[in-house]
């Protein structure tokens, strides 16, 4: 088996642990935080829309960092580091006394977090230009599938193990994910020791500025929109469900239904992205989303609303993949960890962003309304992308062409 392909294999699974780790909390934080002794319900949600919430805003701040790190040190160690670094935290949260000492695990969380970024730039640079779209695309179903299928996944291991044996069998996988990174993971990395470069020089050294600049967008759009029904799905699926004895594995279920899809899905859009060239695949997959998103606020029941989001799923598989094989493409090699991990920042923002926002919207304007301004937003984003990489790119790679 080639080198990039087990290194693959084996970043899959420890990616798709740690997505987990860091948000399968999500359904169980409410009933945790209740358990360790605050029962204010009012209070319950302000601290799990911060407990849930801080981790992704630190990760942002911090993956920029550990990117810069596995540029100078190498990708091996930034996984070895990350994975039992996540493992060992998950798992004391289950030793919590009180919602501070959780919380300020979930802070930690993220601070130790950087194991997506590390895993792109590791595939990114080891893997030949012809496998670059496949490797890419099947890598992005890790985080998207692990992030969306998380919350069902913490749900159901609460109902049949207890609230505490959450966090210990996700903190056990992600010591699993380590030991395997340790034993299977190859990497030929020459250790450079240049200066830590300034984000001002380092900016200057990328060469497309304005292509970058829009795929970092594209990456906070896709997640915004991916998360923006997290606080509004269990309201939603209440209110299209006269039977209410399942509605928080119905609301699994829907949230999950994009996971699910991502994961078929990637593999095979990621070829055609390495056929066509992946700036086709984020202008179509951007405008199948967008479409998508608004018939979902006219739906009747839950199974419609489930088959829609299965669709965005397909959509948003399309997207991921084809930012990273384009910024592998315009990125040098030595800059591939720190632009990573900036695209990996620009995740956990939309993450919290959609999180956070689309409780406002639907308090604002109505839970509906989340799914039309949402499809707007990746339409509007679509129209960006159009001027600003698909004919970027074909005059790059075609001088002659005229759009």
């Amino acid at each position: 088996m080639p080198i990039w392909k087990r290194n693959l294999i084996v970043c899959w699974f420890g990616m798709f642990m740690s997505s987990i780790g860091m948000s399968q909390i999500a359904p169980v934080l409410p009933l945790y935080i209740n358990h360790l002794g605050v029962h204010n319900p009012a209070l319950i949600a302000q601290y799990s829309g911060f407990g849930f919430g801080a981790t992704f805003i630190i990760s942002a701040v911090f993956s920029p960092i550990w990117g810069s790190a596995a540029d100078k040190y190498g990708r091996k160690p930034m996984l070895m580091r990350a994975s039992l670094g996540m493992g060992i935290v998950i798992g004391c949260m289950g030793f919590a006394h009180n919602v501070f000492e959780l919380i300020g695990l979930r802070l930690l969380l993220g601070v130790i977090s950087g194991y997506g970024s590390a895993c792109t730039a590791l595939i990114a640079t080891q893997t030949d230009k012809e496998h670059a779209g496949f490797a890419l695309g099947t890598l992005s179903t890790a985080g998207t599938a692990g992030s969306l299928i998380g919350p069902m996944i913490g749900g159901y291991l609460e109902e049949t193990t207890g609230l505490q044996n959450v966090f210990f069998i996700t903190g056990a996988l992600l010591l699993i994910s380590f030991i395997a990174t340790a034993i299977f993971v190859k990497e030929t990395f020459n250790r450079q020791d240049k200066k830590v470069l300034p984000i001002k020089k380092i900016w200057s050294q990328v060469p497309e500025k304005s292509l970058t600049i829009t795929l970092f967008v594209t990456f906070f759009i896709l997640t915004f929109a991916l998360y923006s029904i997290e606080p509004i799905i269990t309201i939603y699926i209440t209110l299209l469900t006269k039977n209410s004895n399942h509605v928080a594995l119905l609301a699994g279920m829907t949230f999950s239904a994009a996971g699910l899809a991502s994961i078929l899905a990637a593999p095979r859009l990621g070829r055609l992205s390495d056929k066509l060239g992946a700036q086709y695949v984020i202008f179509a997959a951007l405008i199948v989303a967008g479409l998508m998103f608004i018939p979902q606020a006219f739906v009747k029941n839950p199974w419609e609303l489930m088959g829609l989001r299965f669709m965005i799923g397909l959509a948003s598989a399309g997207l991921m993949p084809s930012v990273n094989t384009l910024l592998k493409q315009i990125t040098p090699d030595f800059l591939t960890g720190r632009v990573f991990g900036i695209t990996m920042s620009a995740g956990y923002l939309g993450v919290f962003g959609g999180a956070t926002l689309g409780g406002q919207m639907a308090s604002y304007f109505g839970i509906r309304s989340v799914f039309l301004i949402t499809g707007a937003l990746l339409l509007m984003n679509a129209v960006w992308v159009f001027f600003n990489v698909l004919n970027k790119m074909n005059h790059k790679e075609n001088p002659s062409y005229h759009s």
